[in-house]
């Protein structure tokens, strides 16, 4: 005869209910006690507060305890094992810094559990380095077309007189990157392969160049789909960092986020009537180079160039009068100002790579000056390779 056991099996019943409940608890709170880490700008430091701006979520008030680690590192530097630790004294407004919180900090609190810092003057100096590279050893301009095969890119840069075709020639080791839909840093472009890269798209290399340049063995290479509007602004936040314009081309308003990256620079009024007039002569070839009328919203195309007969303030490039204009900040714009602008793609809601403004003159020959403003935003400033960290 068997022999029942009810309070032994409800024993056993309940110990595994409560094993298995244990895990799930288990398991939901290493769920939520995962850290969070974010990438930033520090605005402000008060006390044991720091204030960072991220790259994409916008403003975090972050307490940092004397028990949070504190590391140095280099720019570009991975190993953290080499990292040099310090005092929260000695982090500065400007620093870029990788801050990740405490999960068991109170609700609605952000405390730091570890802070990695480079510091403003070490980025501004590495920075400067790149830019000087990507200038010495760097070639630009339009995807012609690609042969992910062959590992070749051939590029239409320049135009008229100055036209010509660019070989860019990748291996397994070239470096491919390419900017993140709604970003225009550097750091945030991704990994991509080659057939990645299309026609039309902008496209800037740095290696080793042939004599005349029409060819290059590359290390890096970076390429992007930019947008180009022209239009007048309807309204500006220069607290939430944003104008909108009323776009010439599709006459519809554009949300322009303004980021620490992108470039603002007014032309003065005699140095854009005289680009105008240069413009205007040269509109032809700067569209019949490569076919390709970038009119508001359409990928710019080659990159104009002239000579200067008149005496004094020559200039062999526009581009180098627009290097020469004075830089401004969003809170020098002003209602139903004209800019120009190349930003990341979109519709209504797009990120700034450069902005223009005093371009009333620009604006009588459209074509020809979203040409030379989309390879401007390429050349120099702070989009494409010159953002290199």
């Amino acid at each position: 005869m068997k022999k029942r056991y009810p309070f032994l099996r409800l024993h056993v019943a309940l110990c595994v209910a409560l094993l298995v409940g244990a895990n799930l608890a288990a398991t939901v709170e290493a769920g939520a006690q995962t850290p969070v880490r974010f990438l930033g700008t520090v605005t402000a430091i008060s006390g044991t507060t720091l204030t960072v701006k991220t790259d994409a979520d916008g403003i975090h008030q972050v307490n940092v305890p004397a028990t949070a680690e504190i590391k140095r590192i280099s720019p570009g530097q991975k190993d953290l094992s080499a990292a040099e630790t310090i005092p929260f004294s000695t982090l500065a407004t400007g620093d870029r810094v990788r801050v990740k919180l405490n999960p068991e900090a109170p609700t609605g609190t952000e405390e730091a559990l570890q802070i990695i810092a480079i510091k403003q003057s070490d980025l501004a100096l590495k920075q400067q380095k790149d830019r000087e590279d990507w200038q010495r050893r760097g070639v630009g301009g339009l995807v012609k077309s690609v042969d992910a095969a062959a590992g070749v890119i051939v590029l239409s840069s320049g135009s008229g007189i100055t036209a010509k075709t660019i070989t860019v020639r990748t291996t397994k080791a070239t470096t491919l990157k390419r900017y993140a839909p709604t970003s225009v840093r550097f750091d945030d472009a991704q990994a991509t392969p080659i057939d990645a890269i299309h026609e039309g798209d902008q496209l800037r290399a740095r290696g080793t160049k042939n004599t005349d340049g029409t060819e290059i063995a590359a290390e890096d290479v970076v390429s992007g789909s930019f947008r180009n509007i022209a239009g007048t602004i309807v309204s500006l936040d220069t607290a939430g960092s944003t104008v909108v314009v009323k776009d010439l081309a599709t006459k519809k308003p554009v949300t322009i986020h303004i980021t620490a990256d992108a470039q603002l620079r007014r032309l003065e009024d005699r140095m854009a009537q005289m680009l105008a007039m240069r413009l205007k002569g040269s509109a032809g070839a700067a569209t019949g180079a490569d076919g390709n009328v970038p009119a508001g919203g359409q990928r710019g195309g080659g990159q104009w160039a002239g000579r200067n007969s008149g005496q004094g303030g020559g200039f062999s490039d526009p581009q180098q009068l627009l290097n020469r204009a004075p830089a401004i900040q969003l809170s020098d714009l002003k209602k139903g100002d004209a800019v120009m602008l190349v930003s990341t793609e979109g519709t209504a809601d797009v990120t700034a790579i450069t902005l223009l403004a005093g371009v009333e003159p620009l604006l009588e020959a459209p074509a020809a000056s979203q040409n030379l403003l989309a390879n401007w935003s390429m050349s120099s400033g702070s989009s494409m390779a010159d953002t290199a960290q």
